[in-house]
Formats: C-alpha cells, structure tokens, sequence
C-alpha cells in the first residue's frame, strides 16, 4: 500500500476553495517551490464527472470510490492508500456511495 504523505512542508495553500457540485466536492490549491500543483480534497456522496486538461494522479487518502474513465465501460473501485492516473484531455466519472472520500490530485502535465 503506498505511503502518503500526511502533511507537506514549504508550500503555499490558496485559502480560496475549489468548489464544483454545489459543494459536494472541494479542493484547496497546494503550490510547491518547484512550481508543481496539488489539490486536496473532499468528495462526498454521489456521482460526478470531471474532465482533465493535463495528466492526473489521484490519491485516495480516506474513503472509497468507483471511478470510471471516458472510453471504458467497467468502473473500479479504489479506497484509502489506492491511486488511479486519469490521461489528459480526457475525464472520469468519480462516485461515492457513502461518508467522504478525501484525496490528494497531483497534476502531472
């Protein structure tokens, strides 16, 4: 099972948060000195789909989730310590049936 890290240090978080689904999934901006990205967040329960600019890595730090990705019929399942990679210019389909899935997005494009 992969390690997460449970804190980052020397980075700047936006306090302004991403909020999509009338607030049903929220992420705050997380920036590194070396100009990377990550968003952590929130999703609670229901079905949304997002769509990707850029690469994408998406760890499951707490919770569970069914992903499905754009193109493929089968859904998956992932919970704590799990991550799925989401192409860029491409989108997923991301549903929790209970409690929150909390995880860390890492753009990789």
């Amino acid at each position: 099972m992969p390690n997460f890290p449970d804190k980052f240090a020397g980075v700047t978080v936006a306090t302004k948060a991403n909020v999509y689904f009338d607030g049903k999934v929220v992420s705050h901006s997380v920036l590194f000195a070396d100009h990377t990205k990550k968003t952590l967040g929130l999703i609670y329960p229901g079905s949304y789909h997002f769509g990707t600019d850029a690469p994408e890595r998406m760890e499951i730090v707490a919770g569970a989730c069914r992903v499905t990705l754009d193109g493929q019929a089968a859904a998956r399942d992932y919970t704590a310590g799990q991550s799925f990679d989401v192409p860029g210019k491409n989108g997923f389909t991301v549903e929790v049936a209970t409690g929150l899935c909390e995880y860390i997005c890492s753009f990789l494009g």
